[in-house]
This record gives C-alpha cells, sequence and structure tokens, in this order.
C-alpha cells in the first residue's frame, strides 16, 4: 500500500505540470491571435512610435478580444456541465 501511494504522487505532480503547461500554451495562443487582429485593424504606416488614436485603438481592441473570449470560455463551460 505505501509503495502506491508513493507511486501516485509524482503522477499527480506531472499531471498538474502538464496541466500548467496547457495553459501556458493556451494564454501564448490568444496573445498572438490578439496581437495578429489588433495590429491589423489598429496599425497604419509604421513609424518610430505609435500614434494616440493607433494606442487607443490597441488597448481597446485587445480588450473587446478578452472580453469576447472570456464570454465564450464561460458559455462553453456552462454548455459542457449540462
Amino acid at each position: 500500500m505505501k509503495g502506491r501511494h508513493i507511486m501516485e504522487r509524482p503522477d499527480a505532480r506531472l499531471a498538474a505540470e502538464l496541466e500548467l503547461e496547457q495553459q501556458k500554451a493556451v494564454v501564448q495562443r490568444l496573445v498572438s491571435k490578439i496581437t495578429e487582429v489588433c495590429w491589423e485593424k489598429c496599425t497604419g504606416t509604421p513609424g518610430s512610435s505609435f500614434s494616440s488614436r493607433e494606442t487607443a485603438c490597441l488597448s481597446n481592441c485587445a480588450k473587446r478580444f478578452l472580453d469576447a473570449h472570456q464570454y465564450v470560455m464561460k458559455k462553453a463551460e456552462s454548455y459542457s456541465r449540462h
């Protein structure tokens, strides 16, 4: 019995580490997608800095994208429970 308990602990730790890495990958994909979508939508001719309009657009775009993503994730989670 004691030996079996020892074997389960590394498996649980490995599972937790795997889940954390999967969550990191999801966040990285989300950041990449936000960057791609908002960059195309908000930036014009490249320059040495963003204009105030571009800065505001990028900020608003990222916020809307995250809000939409969270909404979809919550809906998907609620559907999976039922």
